[in-house]
């Protein structure tokens, strides 16, 4: 038992599954959004399923992330105790992880409706795809943000299988939320980046300049909230969240500086991961009080 618990941690570990604080509550927005509508009950098993989806499309992600990068991991001095460069957890082993981690992912997708099975390959294809991307293009923290955007749309699609504009903004937010924070954390690695060819903005703008990248990319990020609060008729409520979320997505901002990186893991970590819970929780109640 020790044994398994203990195997258990190590997979959680490999993924970062405390990490699914990012993306999980804009899931629940996206699902919330569907079942506060007239036509829709809720559903605790498609909650599940969506939940079930939401996991395994991210341990497949990870596991694919670490394995990819996993020559890197062990050159790079902040990740070379990750659990495959370590070893941990085998190459053998973390790919059986990722493909079993996917076969689940398309099963439970079967199980939701035919819009979201046929999507699931381009989902799939979006989120492995990014552990690729450093390799060529200093864009790849929005192709992160595109991977983890398809969570409110995602889950959305799943209750009503069609699309809607308000559930498009949710993921907007997504995208420029997360895209603005990975060039924070990228912040940690820009010399390694650069003498091991992998691409990121601050290993090509600078520290300096991707920071203020990342300030342009919240402000965006901040113009979708109230976008999405205006066309959604956002409550009191919705409101407060909106609030805390921004005045969050600012404080990160401030303790981070492009000559003292001892706050990246507070701004990278607690702080975007007690942003996406409190905005999702304001933002769900919202909902439940106006369709009441």
């Amino acid at each position: 038992m020790i044994t398994l618990f203990k195997s258990v941690k190590n997979y959680f570990s490999l993924v970062k599954f405390s990490h699914t604080v990012f993306a999980m509550p804009f899931a629940l927005i996206g699902f919330s959004l569907a079942v506060s509508r007239a036509e829709y009950n809720f559903s605790l098993k498609l909650l599940l399923l969506v939940i079930l989806c939401m996991i395994f499309a991210r341990n497949a992600a990870m596991g694919f992330n670490r394995l990819v990068d996993r020559r890197f991991d062990a050159l790079n001095p902040r990740t070379r105790n990750r659990e495959i460069p370590s070893g941990i957890i085998n190459s053998k082993a973390a790919s059986a992880f990722v493909i079993l981690n996917v076969t689940l992912f398309i099963i439970t997708t079967f199980f939701i409706n035919r819009l979201t099975l046929f999507l699931s390959p381009v989902a799939l294809f979006v989120i492995l795809g990014y552990s690729l991307t450093k390799r060529f293009t200093v864009l790849c923290h929005f192709i992160l943000g595109l991977g983890l955007s398809l969570a409110p749309i995602g889950a959305y699609i799943s209750v009503t299988g069609a699309f809607n504009i308000i559930p498009l903004i949710y993921s907007f937010i997504v995208l420029t939320w997360v895209g603005g924070f990975d060039i924070i954390y990228a912040l940690q690695d820009d010399e390694f980046d650069k003498s091991n060819l992998l691409h990121s903005l601050p290993s090509a703008t600078g520290r300096k300049k991707a920071l203020a990248i990342s300030v342009i990319v919240h402000s965006l990020t901040f113009i979708l909230v109230l976008l999405a609060g205006f066309i959604g008729k956002g409550g009191l409520l919705f409101w407060i969240g909106a609030s805390v979320f921004t005045l969050l997505l600012i404080y990160q901002h401030i303790i981070v500086k492009h000559d003292d990186l001892s706050k990246v893991t507070l701004a990278f970590q607690t702080t975007n991961g007690i942003a996406s819970i409190l905005f999702a929780v304001f933002v769900i109640t919202d909902l439940f009080f106006k369709y009441q």
